[in-house]
């Protein structure tokens, strides 16, 4: 069932290539320990995605309990949770760097980048469009090249400007 909100998920490439050649790795691996191989591949496959579920629950629980929230359309417990995730991989920032191993996530934005925009945009949908335009701001000042929060600061602008001009 769908929420009706927009989710935007950026994937970076070289996290897919290292996932793949990690998952040659332990099909590899167990066929050296005499799995045939099929057996190595269903193996592989089910480690891989306990794993990556396991990790991403763990250590990305805060940002996955905002998102709940956010889709539930409880935007001001979801903006806790994403504050909470940004400290956290603030940090823990090497985490997040390395995310495509720590949590097996192929991911291009940050932990840290989505905690920011997430929050932004909660705070757009209670109506603190001055609050999420300030934490728009945040994100380009620690990532420039967040296209996410170019575009929604253009957004902005562009309904300031309609408005003022009726």
């Amino acid at each position: 069932m769908s929420s009706g909100k927009t989710i935007i998920t950026q994937i970076s490439w070289i996290a897919v290539i290292s996932q793949i050649f990690l998952v040659f790795l332990l099909i590899r691996f167990f066929e050296f320990l005499k799995f045939s191989s099929d057996m190595a591949i269903m193996i592989t496959w089910g480690t891989f995605i306990f794993f990556a579920l396991f990790l991403r629950n763990i250590i990305a629980k805060n940002h996955r309990t905002g998102m709940r929230l956010f889709r539930a359309g409880k935007y001001k417990e979801a903006i806790k949770e994403f504050e909470k995730s940004f400290e956290f991989f603030s940090k823990y920032s090497w985490v997040d760097k390395f995310r495509f191993i720590t949590m097996l996530s192929s991911s291009r934005m940050s932990y840290k980048e989505m905690a920011l925009v997430n929050t932004a945009f909660s705070y757009s949908q209670i109506g603190k469009g001055k609050l999420a335009k300030d934490y728009y701001m945040k994100t380009l000042e620690l990532f420039p090249d967040s296209q996410m929060a170019k575009s929604a600061l253009k957004m902005i602008e562009s309904v300031s400007s309609s408005s003022k001009s009726k």
